[in-house]
């Protein structure tokens, strides 16, 4: 008979091999924590290997993904399309198994993860999304949505702030289903955790309201009751603290910080495995009796069999929630959605309001809203400021359902949070703040666009125009620098329309992420031609030109359209002049567009050319060249209304004529 013990030990023999294979990779974690996936991979773990995209799976989330070649080969003797020669071509160049998991490159990773915590953080997201999704669709007799959300996380993701943020989340919202082993080994990167980590973690998050219960790492049975405790306490989320050994089996590198984040060597190695009584010396196998055990390919087909006949007999009795509920999880927009759009946008277009365009966002929330029930919002405590409650919004707790959930003062964990609501499937969420506190949020922000997460960022307060509240809030140079992030997909529109088209490009854009650029202070409706309502979702467009041909084009973004309007107005009936202005509303979109069309907006041939946008001007370069100029604010803002700072920062149609007069001349 086998043992338990060599079923982990097999977890371990893989794992260094690829290290060692690769020379590059983390042993530590893998040696440590292979005794707790045991337990829960071949015991509790609902998933099916052949479907890794089932509905109603567990959902499994490696935050400490230094550890990935743990997950690798779990995945490998599972029976997911993970092959020996994958393993062997750990962490080199486009293969299936890169140094740390990544959604979308392989089958069985749930969500990308790197950077400490923010797996754990979309863990909870994954778990409210059950949440959610159960409430809405389960009947008596018929938990379609029925599943748990399994983390590992260790030491670094606990120290990250946004474990703070996500956790307590957790903690208040009550969410059962979500149960977080920690590897607790004491051991980081520096050496001795307990010389800079020494909380009391088990009293930490007893205070955030989870049952926390403690483990030897290395005791199968101690392991399975733990589980066994978690699963049966459906009020409160649960931290399994497992005391562990890192680099466990390694003679002379357990429990010290050199197995953390190198090789163990070829000479470890071997003595690992005279450690560990492995007896067989070739690197990478396994006896096919392991294999045998490690299988899941029959009881995961087994399992989804299960489910697709109570699927079967729920779609007979309600056939309408059925419906909804493989439209959701497919990701498919309702057939009215498109049709609804185009009226509203007619609407605004015969009756302009003199708004904001955060106000504008939140009315294009009343028509989405009632439209696009997947649509979960939230903000990080600014509801009032940022708009995003519309008139069917249902907060979200630990006793009821809805779709709004209150994140709190946490921008990182929300962000966060929310990516692991979109890969867990159902839902588009959307989350806002002030425009200057996505920095707050900034790597969350970049890992939903490395994931082709299908989130919508509102960011309010855009410019110096919020006024008062002075540089701290003011933001500068944050639309250039989210413009840099490779498939974030920013808008900042100028009126109604604009912001109406923005969201339609949002919700369908399921690419990557979408950040929407929003005013405080009202905007200047303008008047459009339907050629040029369509124009829009090209990124950039000619918003209007005076004069027969084109000396000169000015290029702008949001509030800063109106000036930008009455400027040229100015240079043409007292210059003489012919102005075009461009709405580039979205930079990313229009340097997609085919050469053809970018040249019709900007043709090439003219050179004078004239940016204004009331941020970080480096940005406009790639669109002025240096025959241009760009007019922004390359400064800290000050504490003063938002018209009184205008006009200090030279946004006033006298101050740019000015400059631009100024510029002609040369």
């Amino acid at each position: 008979m086998i043992s338990r013990q060599k079923l982990s030990n097999a977890l371990r023999i893989l794992s260094i091999d690829a290290i060692e294979e690769s020379q590059s990779g983390h042993p530590g974690a893998p040696l440590g924590m292979a005794d707790i996936a045991e337990v829960l991979w071949r015991n509790f773990l609902k998933h099916n290997p052949l479907n890794p995209q089932w509905w109603n799976r567990d959902r499994f989330i490696l935050s400490n993904g230094h550890a990935s070649a743990l997950l690798y080969s779990l995945l490998h003797l599972t029976g997911y399309s993970i092959s020996l020669q994958d393993l062997k071509n750990f962490r080199k160049y486009l293969s299936n198994t890169p140094g740390h998991p990544e959604v979308n490159r392989t089958p069985g990773v749930e969500i990308s993860t790197g950077p400490l915590g923010q797996g754990l953080a979309s863990g909870v997201g994954m778990a409210i999304s059950e949440h959610i999704l159960s409430a809405y669709f389960n009947r008596k007799n018929f938990l379609i949505v029925d599943h748990y959300t399994w983390v590992f996380a260790g030491d670094g993701c606990l120290m990250e702030g946004i474990s703070h943020e996500a956790c307590s989340l957790a903690g208040t919202l009550g969410l059962g289903k979500l149960i977080v082993f920690y590897d607790d080994n004491g051991i980081s990167i520096d050496g001795k955790v307990v010389e800079w980590f020494s909380d009391n973690t088990k009293k930490r998050f007893l205070a955030y309201n989870w049952q926390v219960l403690t483990v030897n790492g290395h005791d199968f049975q101690e392991i399975l009751h733990a589980i066994n405790l978690s699963k049966n306490n459906l009020s409160q989320p649960s931290l399994i603290i497992c005391k562990t050994i890192i680099g466990f089996g390694s003679p002379n590198k357990s429990n010290r910080s050199i197995s953390h984040g190198s090789p163990l060597g070829s000479k470890e190695s071997k003595l690992t495995r005279l450690s560990l009584k492995w007896s067989d010396k070739t690197p990478f196998f396994i006896p096919s009796e392991i294999y045998k055990l490690w299988d899941f390919k029959i009881q995961g087909q087994k399992l989804e069999n299960q489910w697709n006949v109570l699927f079967q007999k729920y779609t007979q009795k309600y056939p309408t929630l059925s419906k909804e509920y493989v439209r959701r999880m497919s990701r498919q927009l309702p057939e009215i959605f498109h049709k609804s759009v185009k009226n509203f946008l007619l609407t605004a277009q015969k009756f302009p309001e003199n708004i904001s365009t955060r106000q504008a966002s939140q009315k294009t929330l009343e028509i989405f809203g009632a439209i696009l029930p997947e649509l979960l919002g939230g903000s990080a405590d600014l509801a009032p400021s940022n708009l995003t409650l519309w008139s069917g919004s249902r907060s979200i707790t630990k006793d009821s359902s809805g779709n709004y959930i209150h994140y709190g003062v946490r921008e990182f964990g929300m962000t966060a949070i929310a990516n692991g609501i979109f890969h867990h499937g159902g839902f588009i969420p959307y989350t806002a703040t002030f425009l200057v506190f996505s920095d707050y949020a900034r790597n969350a922000i970049r890992m939903a666009a490395l994931m082709h997460t299908h989130q919508i960022f509102i960011y309010t307060h855009d410019s110096i125009g919020l006024g008062e509240d002075g540089p701290t809030h003011q933001p500068i140079e944050q639309l250039s620098t989210l413009r840099y992030i490779p498939n974030l997909s920013v808008w900042r529109p100028c009126d109604t329309i604009e912001t109406i088209s923005s969201w339609y490009y949002a919700v369908q854009n399921q690419t990557g992420p979408t950040a929407l650029i929003l005013s405080r202070q009202n905007v200047y409706q303008i008047s459009r031609s339907t050629k040029q309502i369509e124009n829009i979702l090209h990124g950039g467009y000619i918003l209007k030109e005076y004069g027969q041909t084109v000396d000169i084009i000015v290029i702008s973004t949001g509030s800063e359209i109106k000036i930008a309007l009455q400027v040229s107005k100015i240079l043409h009936l007292k210059h003489g002049y012919g102005i075009r202005i461009v709405s580039m509303i979205s930079s990313d979109v229009f340097d997609q567009q085919n050469q053809k069309y970018r040249d019709s907006i900007l043709p090439p041939k003219i050179l004078k050319r004239i940016s204004i946008e009331a941020g970080s001007s480096e940005y406009w370069y790639k669109y002025t060249g240096l025959e241009g100029i760009r007019i922004g604010i390359d400064s800290f803002g000050e504490s003063a209304s938002g018209e009184k700072l205008f006009e200090m920062f030279g946004f006033t149609v006298k101050k740019i004529l000015k400059r631009i007069q100024k510029f002609l001349k040369k």
